[in-house]
C-alpha cells in the first residue's frame, strides 16, 4: 500500500474499524511510525506520526503536508455499455491502474436491465486500487440511462466495432470511447456512430475490450 485514504485529512486523526487492522496487525506498524495519507482530490501527500495505538483506534498527528501529484498524463473517457457488475468490479482496478479518467456506464440496447451498479461500491474498489498503484486522483463515474442519452450527451465520440479501422494510439483522448456490451451493438445504435475502430486478434470479451483499448491508448 502506497498511501492510506482519508476522506478528510486533519491536525489529528484517529484511526479505527479496518484501517487500523491493516495497520497495526497485518502491517505491524508500531508508535512513531510515519504514514501516507491522501484524500484523492487536491494532490497532497499528508505524513502523519503514530502518536498512540491501542486495541481498537490509533491516534495520529500530521507532521507534514507536501504536494505530490499522481496523475495519468492524458485524459481518458471510456463510455461503456453496463455488463454483469462482477466482471465490471474485476476490471475495475486495472482501468485504474492504467489511468482511465473518466467512465459513463451506459445501459445500452443489449444490456440487461436487472443489473444494477453501486457507485459507492464502485468508488470503494478504486480508492483501495489508489491506495495500492498510488494514483492520487479518481476516475469520474457517471451512469446514463441508455444509449440515446449517451448519443444527446456526447455527439462525438468513438465506437469499438468489429467494421472499424485499426486504431491509432495517438487519436484524440478528449472524446469518448464507446465499448459495446456481451452481444456488441444494435443496429439501431450502430447507426450513430461516425467514427469507428477495432482492435487486431479474436473476438473480445467486453471487460477484455474495455481494458486493452485503454491500455493500448494510455500505455
Amino acid at each position: 500500500m502506497q498511501f492510506l485514504y482519508h476522506p478528510e485529512p486533519q491536525t489529528q486523526l484517529v484511526l479505527k474499524g479496518e484501517e487500523h487492522k491493516y495497520l497495526f496487525k497485518v502491517r505491524r506498524t508500531g508508535v512513531n511510525e510515519k504514514i501516507n495519507i491522501r484524500n484523492l482530490k487536491d494532490d497532497f501527500l499528508y505524513v502523519y506520526k503514530i502518536d498512540s495505538i491501542n486495541k481498537k483506534e490509533a491516534l495520529l498527528t500530521l507532521v507534514e503536508k507536501i504536494h505530490s501529484p499522481n496523475r495519468p498524463e492524458k485524459f481518458f473517457h471510456l463510455a461503456w455499455c453496463i455488463i454483469d457488475p462482477k466482471n465490471i468490479e474485476k476490471a475495475l482496478p486495472f482501468l485504474n491502474e492504467i489511468g482511465v479518467g473518466k467512465i459513463s456506464f451506459v445501459y445500452c440496447d443489449f444490456s440487461q436491465k436487472n443489473f444494477k451498479l453501486k457507485t459507492e461500491r464502485l468508488n470503494k474498489i478504486l480508492i483501495n486500487s489508489s491506495q495500492q498503484c498510488g494514483r492520487s486522483d479518481l476516475p469520474e463515474i457517471e451512469i446514463l440511462n441508455g444509449s440515446k442519452e449517451f448519443f444527446e450527451k456526447y455527439p462525438d465520440f468513438y465506437a469499438l466495432d468489429f467494421k472499424g479501422n485499426e486504431i491509432n494510439a495517438d487519436i484524440n483522448t478528449d472524446l469518448p470511447f464507446f465499448i459495446g456490451p456481451e452481444g456488441g451493438f444494435s443496429e439501431k445504435e450502430r447507426r450513430n456512430f461516425k467514427k469507428i475502430f477495432k482492435l487486431k486478434g479474436f473476438i473480445l470479451k467486453s471487460e477484455t475490450a474495455a481494458v486493452s483499448i485503454c491500455a493500448k491508448i494510455m500505455l
